[in-house]
């Protein structure tokens, strides 16, 4: 009980450092953009920006919503992609052969380069937008996950095998536990990646969403707006961040045990 209670107090005390040091980066952004007289369009201070967010605020929700929506449907295609792709390259070694490299190759091309193309073909709605999400998240999803399932013990599966255990027994008992943390730190990545990647496919063109407020804010100056729509931005990812964190902490239960110790 003592020790839980040293290792609580440590753990309070460095949340308390941590939320210092950032109210103290704050404060002194905020004195040396007044010490200094910064202009707005340069560099606007934390109370003009907090001014701006809550003056934008209706309208930054509606395109977050939007830019939110795009982000959900991508992330969870590109997970139930990863997932299944992945098992079967564990399957099969010639499929991964083939697809493993070609994955690899996607992620050389520029997506701010795909962006417009995908816009010629699929036209400026919410179907391109998710494609696009789906190939910044895809990779290190289905990366991870493959990575993970060929770091499974290999005496461990020979020793099921002998004892006559099928494929799916040795995947769901062995394979997928050790591939877990893996996976999740591969969905911990495409978390930020999706917020990015939605953001990126609205500055190619959109009617709707944060990625479109960004681009007529910059255009009209409106340099407190834009970092309004940052601050919008981060929030979602760290919340999104988060939720995944807290699903890997139920999913692996494990984990938790040994941090405890």
């Amino acid at each position: 009980m003592k020790k839980l209670t040293n290792t609580d107090e440590r753990l309070s005390s460095k949340k308390q450092v941590i939320i210092g040091f950032y109210l103290f980066i704050i404060v002194l952004w905020q004195g040396l953009t007044v010490w200094l007289e910064i202009p707005a369009y340069i560099l606007p201070s934390p109370l003009l920006i907090l001014t701006e967010l809550y003056q934008s605020f209706p309208l930054l929700m509606m395109h977050t919503r939007v830019t939110l929506t795009e982000v959900l449907l991508g992330f969870s295609i590109s997970i139930m992609l990863s997932v299944i792709l992945s098992v079967l390259m564990d399957r099969h070694q010639t499929l991964k052969d083939l697809i493993y490299p070609l994955i690899v190759v996607s992620q050389t091309i520029p997506i701010i380069a795909i962006a417009p193309l995908l816009m010629v073909w699929f036209g400026v709605g919410l179907l391109r937008k998710v494609i696009v999400v789906v190939l910044v998240c895809f990779f290190p999803i289905a990366v991870s996950l493959t990575e993970g399932l060929n770091a499974a013990d290999p005496e461990l599966v020979d020793l099921m095998r002998t004892m006559k255990a099928s494929e799916r027994q040795i995947f769901l008992k062995c394979k997928l536990p050790a591939a877990l943390p893996s996976f999740f730190s591969g969905l911990r990545i495409a978390a930020t990646y999706s917020v990015l990647g939605a953001v990126v496919a609205e500055w190619v063109g959109a009617q709707e969403g944060l990625g479109i407020f960004m681009t007529r804010v910059m255009k009209s100056y409106r340099i407190p707006a834009l970092f309004a729509s940052i601050i919008i931005i981060v929030v979602m990812t760290l919340v999104l961040v988060a939720c995944v964190d807290w699903i890997g902490r139920k999913a692996m239960p494990w984990k938790n045990e040994k941090r405890s110790r």
